[in-house]
């Protein structure tokens, strides 16, 4: 096969593609139906010429979903979860069973949230002030202390 020398590629020579190769049909009978278990020929974990997938650096993607959910309006902790538990917390106080409108039920969660938020960033300062980058349980019941919540 002749080389090509750069002047020729110059030229427009382009290469020749060929067609992809399509896959050989399998029959119907070697054909596993997707609950029987057995042996793949898939390779777990990747797909066979997808891209890699991205890596970051430990602490980029916490960094990322920390501005990720500063600059979001929206609840962190499930409407219905949370309804759910407000719910159950009432009933352990009262025989009867209280109803809640949705606005007071928003209205709870968004409280809860800020003083949770608060409390953690509380939390994040003292294990800083004690030279370490996690949150210990102990930094939370300091913080709690601190801030005087001593009836939770």
């Amino acid at each position: 096969m002749p080389r090509h020398t750069p002047a020729s590629r110059r030229k427009g020579h382009t290469p020749v593609h060929r067609p992809p190769v399509p896959a050989p049909r399998t029959p119907k009978s070697a054909v596993v139906s997707p609950r029987r278990s057995g042996p793949s020929s898939e390779p777990s974990g990747w797909a066979v010429g997808s891209p890699k997938k991205r890596r970051f650096r430990p602490g980029t993607r916490a960094l990322m979903e920390i501005r990720k959910y500063q600059k979001s309006t929206d609840f962190l902790i499930r409407k219905t979860s949370f309804a759910r538990l407000v719910r159950e917390v009432c009933q352990g106080y009262s025989i009867t069973a209280f109803r809640w409108q949705v606005y007071a039920l928003m209205a709870l969660q968004e409280a809860a949230e800020a003083f949770l938020v608060l409390l953690l960033s509380d939390a994040n300062l003292c294990a800083i002030h004690a030279k370490r980058v996690t949150v210990f349980p102990r930094d939370i019941q300091l913080a709690k202390r601190l801030r005087g919540v001593n009836h939770m």
